[in-house]
């Protein structure tokens, strides 16, 4: 082993698919560079299970920049491990010691189905996503960046909602694996900027009744969801969206009872 680099004991989940039992199974990596990525370091166990002719680790992953959010792990109980505003992509394996043993599972939630191993369907989301995410302003050419005056601070919060990269971590971590932060954010991004105002009452009901129906829970306020976003995103998204919420469903039910 070169110097430097380490032996890890590595419990990961293995399951074949949704419809079979998993287990967590003992492996050994070796030569991981403290400088290697924490998927690097699987890249390098799943090279040597392919040289011993054993099925490969299956896991998401994409840009590995952070951005993409789809390399969604448990390590040792917590979402991307549990580091501030990281990623799984984003851990380096400078954070473990020569011979510690580091625990892997794939994301438990009821709306998270496993497909194999560490890879979970999380289409899920993106249905709550098309449930309202969207705005019906004229698409053309690009307006001057002065042409809609927006204050600075509403700008830049809504920037900070903007930021969520809907990888699930939130939902991994809440006991009752809701997705509101996640939806906070997206309905909050789009209710402080003024294109997405039309669509305001309708986008949140839509979204939290989709959100409902996919077998996402409710907010449990532990605030586990804000501790383990990589990006950051405040329960204080959540707040607004209660309030959106709240809005749309007095005016709608106002308007139920005039027709």
């Amino acid at each position: 082993m070169a110097s430097g680099n380490m032996s890890l004991n590595l419990k990961i989940w293995r399951q074949k698919s949704g419809e079979d039992q998993g287990k967590l199974v003992d492996y050994q990596v070796q030569n991981v560079s403290p400088d290697m990525s924490f998927l690097e370091m699987i890249d390098v166990l799943n090279e040597q299970l392919v040289r011993k002719g054993e099925d490969t680790i299956a896991f998401d992953h994409d840009c590995r920049e952070g951005i993409c959010g789809m390399c969604s792990m448990m390590i040792d109980g917590k979402a991307h491990g549990g580091f501030k505003n990281t990623t799984t992509c984003q851990v380096h394996m400078r954070h473990y010691k020569d011979g510690d043993t580091i625990v892997i599972e794939p994301f438990r939630a009821r709306a998270f189905p496993v497909i194999k191993d560490l890879t979970v369907d999380r289409t899920a989301i993106d249905k709550v996503m098309m449930a309202g995410g969207y705005i019906t302003a004229s698409t053309g050419n690009a307006q001057d960046g002065n042409a809609v005056l927006i204050p600075k601070p509403i700008a830049d919060e809504a920037m900070d909602a903007a930021a969520c990269i809907a990888c699930g971590a939130c939902v991994a971590s809440c006991p009752n694996s809701s997705g509101m932060l996640f939806m906070g954010a997206k309905i909050s991004q789009l209710a402080l900027l003024p294109q997405g105002k039309p669509e305001s009452p309708k986008r949140a009901l839509n979204m939290v009744q989709t959100h409902d129906n996919l077998g996402f829970g409710n907010c449990s306020t532990h605030a586990e969801c804000e501790a383990t976003c990589p990006k950051g995103i405040s329960i204080e998204h959540i707040a607004r969206m209660n309030r959106e919420y709240l809005k749309a469903a007095f005016t709608y039910y106002d308007k139920k009872r005039s027709e």
